[in-house]
């Protein structure tokens, strides 16, 4: 009988905030505030999504910021992040880095400051409730000016000990130069936050290849297109720069046809660590632990792989010594049992 994935513990070191909402509770908040949604975020099935135009992203970042605008005032946020903390729970994850841009919520949390603080707050209090492990990866906007992202990167450094152990920067890689955002990364570095910024999803190896050179990737969001370069792919082994893959993310968008076209096993057995991610759970309709299972049922994952891949997830997060300890000895104990 082949082991539940649900039982095997990991990090989920790629969620994105808005969208770790569940569908249902996406429903109810709208109704509280008197948000209508389209018929594609209220009809209780993931969207059909394609990302691989600018038409299709423009529509997948439209659907995103809909559903965002029904995030407005703490109880909402508190719901959201303990349910998230929940859901972890259930599919195994003992250790979360969720990623947020706080410019998003900021007009209606009272700004910038205010907004990242009562994140971190809920985010502490969630993980007291739920045993889950619970960082914060602030992120950036490549569709804004550099400076916006400096000012946010000022701000993570800031945060640092309090939660705060990353920046990111998200949306269309297609647009923007990843250099113009090296200073903000830089700040970032200076003030002991992890570079994980997003790369080789939309846009080719080349795009990784930025985010190492450019932006001094310590990880890097996606990756998966990394596997269309061979000496990239050495060069990721080497240096244990971790790509977080999201397969199901990755079909949803249009970059990969199916999901076995997804190049996981390639990655895989060029060295390269990976994280499995959801992404997006109220978009594309699955979460951390149905990666799993699709590594193992489409890609011919074994246990042992499984359990690999999990330690890889752990290895390249941000969690304590104790907590990876603690991860790493639940995985072992999960291939045994």
């Amino acid at each position: 009988m082949e082991r539940d994935v649900r039982l095997l513990p990991k990090a989920h070191l790629h969620l994105h905030f808005t969208g770790s909402m569940r569908p249902a509770t996406l429903l109810e908040l709208a109704d509280k505030h008197g948000v209508h949604l389209p018929e594609a975020l209220s009809s209780g099935e993931p969207p059909k999504l394609r990302a691989t135009d600018e038409r299709g992203w423009f529509r997948f970042q439209r659907l995103y910021d809909m559903a965002r605008s029904v995030l407005r005032d703490e109880d909402d946020i508190r719901r959201l992040v303990l349910e998230a903390a929940e859901d972890e729970r259930a599919d195994g994850s003992g250790w979360l880095e969720i990623q947020v841009d706080p410019t998003s919520y900021a007009p209606r949390l009272g700004g910038l400051i205010p907004a990242l603080e009562l994140v971190l707050s809920v985010v502490d209090d969630a993980s007291r409730a739920t045993g889950v492990g619970i960082r914060v990866l602030v992120a950036a906007n490549r569709m804004k000016h550099p400076l916006d992202a400096r000012t946010l990167a000022r701000l993570a450094v800031r945060y640092a000990d309090r939660g705060v152990v990353g920046f990111g920067l998200s949306n269309d890689e297609r647009r923007g130069m990843a250099r113009d955002f090296d200073r903000a990364f830089a700040i970032a570095r200076e003030g002991g936050l992890l570079a994980a910024p997003h790369g080789g999803e939309l846009a080719g190896p080349t795009s990784v290849r930025d985010c190492v050179d450019d932006l001094g990737a310590g990880r890097v969001g996606h990756g998966v297109r990394a596997a269309e370069d061979p000496r990239l792919m050495q060069r990721l082994a080497d240096r244990q720069i971790t790509c977080e893959v999201c397969p199901a993310s990755n079909v949803a968008l249009g970059v990969y046809e199916k999901p076995e076209d997804v190049p996981l096993r390639t990655l895989f057995e060029a060295g390269v660590p990976l994280a499995l991610g959801a992404d997006d759970p109220l978009l594309f309709g699955s979460r951390l632990a149905a990666q799993y299972q699709l590594a193992r049922e489409v890609h011919g994952f074994t246990d042992a792989e499984l359990a690999e891949l999990a330690r890889q997830s752990v290895r390249g997060s941000r969690a304590p010594e104790d907590v990876r300890a603690r991860l790493l000895a639940g995985i072992d104990a999960w291939l045994v049992s």
